[in-house]
This record gives C-alpha cells, structure tokens and sequence, in this order.
C-alpha cells in the first residue's frame, strides 16, 4: 500500500468528493490492520488463545468477508449468493468452523485477500457519485440507513478487528516461538 497521503482525507483521482474522503478513510485503516499483522507466521496466525477465540487469521478473513457482504448489498443490492456464502461462511461466523477451517495460510494469503476484495470494493466506487452515498434502505429493524453509513460502518468494523489483532498478537508474541 502505497503511504503517500496517508494522512490527508481529501479528493483522489478516479473518486467523487466524498467517495474520495471515505476512501481515504479506508486506505488509512487498511494501512493501520497491515502494519498490525506484519511479520507474522503461520503459527501467530493460527494461535487460538482458548478454545472460543479466534485467531487473527480468522479475523483477517472476517474483515475481508464483511467486506465482500457489504459489496453485495451496496453495489448489487443483494445479500450473498450461494457460491459466496459457501467461499465466505466461516469468516463471517467466526464459530467452530472457523476456527477448524481458516488455519495454515501464510500472512501473504491474508494480505492478498484483502487486497484483491480492496480492488472490487475501490472499482465499484469509482462507478458511484456522492448521491449514491446518500442512498437509503431501511434495516430489518425498519430505521433507514444510506450507503454512506454502511461503508462507515465497514470502517468501524475493520478498526474494532485491528484492535483484537494487537490484543491477541500481544499475548502471543513470544509464546508461539517458545512453544513451537
């Protein structure tokens, strides 16, 4: 990822004024979650701290998986077909299968799945103005949300997993080295 700019949220070529912004936003994060896993193997990757957490591969996999899920419901208006519940299941639950089936991947595995979902997320972006992002759906609690807010909330959602991300590798740094 390139770090020109990192630091200013403002207009980019190939985005509207305030798809650029949150654009913006998302390198910055992204950048923040990249740096929060660099250097780590496979067994860092995989530790499970007890047999309920889950493993910062898996939550890599997770941010990517949302990611994807909000793809379909803002570009195409549709909830996850068959095929991409299948290849994303156990990122979005996070459960047992989880844990079982997201293991063994080298952090270059990760990182490639984030980029190549960064890819689509930035290319349908790029096809959208700002009045998309004020377009509205109601919830299935009924209230009204825009896409503004759903990206917004894949932002969130990517910060809250970086922050298990550095609480988990700081509790395993060391051990995995000294443990095998």
């Amino acid at each position: 990822m390139n770090n020109e700019g990192l630091f200013l949220i403002g207009d980019l070529p190939g985005f509207t004024p305030e798809i650029a912004r949150l654009v913006s936003m998302m390198n910055y994060v992204r950048s923040t979650t990249l740096s929060a896993v660099e250097g780590l193997g496979a067994g860092e990757l995989d530790h499970l701290l007890d047999p309920q957490s889950n493993s910062i591969g898996a939550l890599l996999s997770h941010i990517a998986a949302t990611e994807v899920g909000y793809q379909a419901a803002t570009f195409y208006a549709r909830e996850l077909n068959a095929l991409e519940k299948q290849q994303w299941g156990a990122a979005i639950d996070l459960s047992d299968r989880a844990r079982r089936e997201i293991r063994g991947h080298t952090l270059e595995y990760y990182t490639d799945m984030l980029e190549q979902v960064r890819v689509t997320t930035l290319a349908e972006l790029s096809r959208r103005d700002d009045r998309w992002l004020q377009e509205q759906t109601s919830l299935r609690s009924g209230k009204k949300v825009n896409n503004y807010f759903k990206w917004f909330h894949v932002l969130g959602h990517e910060l809250n997993h970086r922050g298990q991300i550095h609480w988990l590798r700081k509790r395993i740094d060391g051990r995995i080295s000294a443990t095998g």
